[in-house]
C-alpha cells in the first residue's frame, strides 16, 4: 500500500473539470462506477475512480475531452525533466530481500 493520500472531489468540482452535469456525476455514484466517502453529509468522490470511470465511458470520454480538462492537453508544453521524465530519468525501485 502506498503512502500517497487520496485527491477526493465534490460532485460539482468533478462535473466541473469532467465537462459533465452533476447529474450524469450522481448517477455514476449511483450505478456504483464511481467510489466515494461522505464527509459532513456532502460526497467526495476518489479522482482516480473518477478518471477510470471517464475512461471506461464513451460518453464521459468524450465530454472530457471536448469541454472538460481534455481540451487543455494540447497546450500544455512540460520541458522541465523533473516533471516530464524519460525512461532514462525515471529508475525503477529496488526491492529488498525479505526472510
Amino acid at each position: 500500500m502506498s503512502n500517497q493520500t487520496a485527491i477526493r472531489l465534490s460532485v460539482s468540482e468533478a462535473a466541473r473539470i469532467f465537462g459533465v452535469s452533476q447529474r450524469t456525476i450522481r448517477r455514476a455514484i449511483k450505478d456504483q462506477e464511481i467510489t466515494y466517502v461522505v464527509v459532513q453529509g456532502r460526497y467526495k468522490l476518489n479522482f482516480e475512480s473518477l478518471l477510470r470511470w471517464s475512461q471506461r465511458t464513451t460518453t464521459a470520454r468524450n465530454k472530457r475531452d471536448n469541454k472538460g480538462i481534455g481540451q487543455y492537453v494540447d497546450r500544455w508544453r512540460i520541458t522541465n525533466k523533473l516533471y516530464s521524465p524519460n525512461p532514462f530519468n525515471v529508475q525503477p525501485e529496488k526491492k529488498e530481500d525479505t526472510l
